[in-house]
């Protein structure tokens, strides 16, 4: 199994005038210690007007930063909002390929859409059409990563004439591509398009296996036809995180920013917003009080050894990463920079994670990825049989863009 971290960039009020900037120089210094301990992803979401929920609108500078300072950790867009009243597809092609090419190979590609009418509404996207045009998006994004020239396309929701976009990613023929995934029917989605699995909920090992068994069941069916131009067969689950030797500390340290994850997650789709005045921290506080926290720790003292969780000690870690992997999940993410999580425990986890619990999935983990792969193959060039490729265009295909909008208008001809 492999482990990542994600960053939403949470920053709960009252905001002090340096917030933003430790928050961001704080989450560097964690990826750079990830990296350095053998973690092997880092996802960063995107998010826009979300008041203490995430601060994470420009994930692609953030990611950029990292590779500058990282050597082998891999950066994940966990994940991009591919819509093109967000992003133009052609910019996220460009982005996703220079971050490529600056990290030395190194990117992941999640595909997402936004929920709240604060970003849909924000952007003026219709809701009961972001799925399709996530997807639509999501396939020509790819397209463009490939084709030289891109032969252009048009449809209700975006056109883009004949175009080379450029620069092409390192990795061909275009980075591992993944989609945010909240239920059982979006896995399914993940599975059908071929996509790895972002699972942003959280499950216990018996759900987990569910949603993996009706994954796999697609990716080896003949309903899995690849939106992109590989298959990335893959299941992810996130997870709270905090750890400490004292199990006690440990929750004290984590449970409460956790909860308040969920809790902001929720109060986003559920409640009333009034962009820059509303206080999810101050609400979450008055409902929540001290109670909930005593009675977590009382909770899981007395399961003791039963205590199954990354907000513990390393052994509830160890086995409940370890029931996760029997089902089949292929990595964790951690869900560490939530609340007002401080980063000295964040920074004291991740090393405790790394010196003792990560080693022994690591020892076993190029195993798993060998048999795994030979299981797939043959299920994946079936799926990529099944797909209706965009055809690339001739020479003689290929538009002559004139030279300049007056000399085209002279002529009477259109302009490409």
């Amino acid at each position: 199994m492999q482990f990542g971290i994600f960053y939403e960039h949470q920053l709960p009020k009252p905001w002090a005038d340096d917030a933003e900037y430790n928050l961001i120089q704080e989450a560097l210094e964690q990826v750079v210690l990830a990296d350095r301990l053998g973690f092997d992803y880092a996802w960063e979401v995107e998010h826009h007007f979300l008041d203490e929920y995430s601060h994470s609108s420009a994930p692609e500078v953030f990611l950029a930063a990292c590779a500058a300072k990282t050597e082998r950790i891999r950066l994940g867009h966990g994940i991009r909002q591919v819509i093109p009243n967000y992003n133009h597809p052609a910019r996220t092609a460009e982005g996703i390929a220079t971050l490529d090419l600056v990290s030395n190979g190194r990117v992941d590609f999640g595909i997402g859409e936004g929920a709240t009418r604060l970003e849909l509404h924000g952007f003026n996207i219709p809701a009961r059409e972001k799925r399709a045009m996530s997807l639509e998006a999501g396939e020509q994004i790819a397209n463009m990563m490939v084709h030289e020239p891109y032969p252009g396309y048009e449809s209700e929701h975006f056109s883009m004439p004949c175009r080379n976009v450029l620069p092409k990613p390192r990795q061909k023929p275009h980075p591992p591509m993944w989609i945010a995934c909240t239920n059982r029917d979006t896995i399914k989605v993940a599975a059908r398009n071929g996509l790895g699995a972002l699972a942003f909920s959280f499950v216990d090992p018996d759900e987990a296996r569910q949603w993996v068994d009706i994954y796999y069941d697609i990716i080896k069916s003949d309903e899995c036809v690849p939106l992109g131009h590989t298959v990335n067969a893959n299941v992810a689950l996130v997870a709270g995180f905090s750890l400490d030797e004292d199990r006690t500390t440990a929750i004290l340290n984590g449970q409460e920013d956790f909860e308040f994850f969920g809790y902001a997650l929720n109060a986003l789709v559920a409640h009333d917003q009034v962009p820059g005045r509303t206080d999810l921290w101050g609400e979450f506080q008055a409902i929540r009080g001290t109670e909930r926290t005593e009675q977590k720790v009382a909770e899981a003292e007395a399961a003791g050894d039963k205590y199954a969780s990354c907000i513990g000690t390393p052994d509830d870690a160890r086995r409940y990463l370890e029931d996760l992997e029997r089902v089949g999940v292929d990595q964790v993410i951690f869900l560490q920079q939530v609340g007002n999580n401080s980063h000295a425990n964040i920074c004291s986890s991740l090393q405790l994670f790394g010196d003792k619990v990560l080693p022994e999935f690591k020892a076993r983990e190029a195993d798993r990825q060998a048999a795994k792969a030979t299981e797939l193959e043959p299920y994946i060039q079936a799926a990529l049989a099944r797909k209706q490729w965009m055809q690339p265009l001739a020479d003689d295909e290929i538009p002559v863009v004139k030279a300049s909008v007056k000399k085209a208008q002279t002529a009477g001809e259109p302009i490409a």
